[in-house]
């Protein structure tokens, strides 16, 4: 079997990894070259960092990898700490990794498992046959400036995974569009040379004081590199009423510059640009398996609506299309099934991250929801911040951090929660009709 991936990020390059590790032909196509940047957080929570181990990427402090305990969390006056839970299926650490270095070196981890990775090709569309079946893809041929050469080329394979980020040329070339009903966010960053460059936390704002005092929408963070440099960003989403009607940097502007003037958050350290991203939340692009196509991470709007995490699930969406495309692989080697036998088995792809997500992603579709509205936020905010243990079991909630086996009183009150709620749809490429707000669009 011949694999086609688009985009060499988490997602490309984990399923990358694992494919080369299993002997299958896989090439990666990247529009970009390394090393290049990506607007994020560069927060790993211990979801993604399981997900680290899993590939057995090393991640040494000694090379950039900075570890830390858990969240700070502030709101209302209040700063509360909370360490990673323990829980028996993840580590009990965070990491914070610049996508700079974090991107190339899972790249060079799938190259050096046997993945052919060519830069600077970047795919416009992709290739159907008579019967509608996805083939291949074509790229458009870059040079060093990144600019398009005029020469474009044909690639063909068995089954193609688009992993090409929230834009998915591959996915929007075939008329999988994103899905009004499903949350979408906004986000934006930079860093400051700052003390604070060595925090062990993760510091989390749940509300953002302005320059006056005044709060301003969104929520906020402030991860410490390692490398003399903060990352601080601040996200919103489009359930709040200010979404799309702000300019975003100013308002990081404004939240910066009510801070104190210790922390070094000012223009003249500022390093870089403040850029910005869209965050595609809670399967916001379906379906996610098309025949000969497969969707992963952000091309399939796999972002936790909780908070905003996408990486882990780019990661383990990318582990679970390996999985399938092995075992279709191995079965058809061993003889007696066809094309469409390995078909009807790679389908089985979006059933089961639908399994794994849908119903966390429903909750996180009501909570987006809810944290949109002010009053809300702010009764919440000054109900829950003084009682350590509830901050405690929503840190668990929002970073999805349970016991498979529910052993706890927590694990099985999120479980309770999950079972009581429909799982959020992700083979369906129409959104439901009727839906009047995105609370009633969880029953989809």
């Amino acid at each position: 079997m011949k694999v086609l991936i688009v985009g060499a990020g988490p997602a490309g390059s984990t399923a990358a990894y694992y494919l080369a590790k299993a002997g299958i032909d896989v090439t990666v196509l990247e529009k970009t070259s390394f090393p290049r940047e990506k607007v994020c957080g560069d927060g790993l929570t211990p979801r993604a960092v399981r997900e680290i181990q899993k590939l057995g990427l090393p991640h040494p402090e000694a090379d950039g990898w900075r570890r830390n305990k858990g969240l700070r969390l502030l709101a209302g006056g209040r700063s509360l700490e909370l360490p990673w839970p323990e829980v028996s299926d993840f580590p009990q650490y965070g990491l914070i990794r610049t996508r700079l270095g974090f991107d190339e070196e899972l790249a060079r981890h799938a190259q050096a498992a046997g993945a052919i990775v060519l830069e600077r090709h970047s795919v416009t569309e992709a290739l159907r046959n008579s019967d509608g079946r996805v083939t291949g893809v074509r790229a458009a041929i870059l040079d060093e400036s990144g600019r398009k050469t005029g020469e474009t080329f044909d690639f063909t394979a068995d089954v193609v995974l688009a992993a090409d980020g929230n834009s998915t040329r591959t996915a929007v070339s075939l008329g999988i569009q994103k899905r009004d009903d499903r949350p979408l966010g906004v986000a934006v960053r930079t860093y400051f040379q700052s003390p604070r460059h060595d925090d062990d936390w993760m510091e989390g704002w749940l509300e953002l004081p302005g320059r006056d005092g005044k709060l301003l929408p969104g929520y906020g963070w402030v991860f410490g590199v390692g490398d003399g440099t903060s990352n601080v960003g601040l996200g919103i989403l489009n359930s709040s009423k200010e979404f799309g009607k702000l300019d975003y940097k100013q308002v990081l502007r404004e939240w910066t510059a009510g801070m104190p003037a210790e922390w070094g958050f000012t223009p003249e350290n500022q390093v870089g640009e403040i850029r910005g991203a869209a965050l595609p939340m809670g399967f916001n692009r379906t379906p996610h398996y098309s025949p000969g196509l497969l969707l992963l991470g952000d091309a399939g709007g796999m972002v936790s609506p909780f908070n905003g995490e996408g990486i882990s699930y780019a990661m383990e969406s990318a582990r679970f299309a390996a999985e399938f495309i092995i075992d279709a692989a191995s079965r058809s080697a061993s003889g007696g099934w066809n094309a469409s036998d390995a078909d009807s088995r790679l389908a089985g792809y979006a059933d089961y991250v639908r399994e794994q997500w849908g119903s966390h992603f429903t909750l996180g579709r009501a909570f987006a929801a809810l944290i949109g509205k002010p009053a809300v936020m702010k009764l919440a905010l000054r109900t829950g911040m003084p009682i350590p243990v509830l901050m405690r079991f929503v840190v668990r909630l929002l970073a999805n951090l349970t016991d498979p086996s529910a052993k706890g009183f927590e694990d099985r009150v999120i479980r309770v929660l999950e079972l009581l709620v429909p799982a959020t749809s992700n083979t369906s490429a129409l959104a439901p009709s009727g839906l009047k707000s995105a609370v009633s669009a969880t029953k989809s």
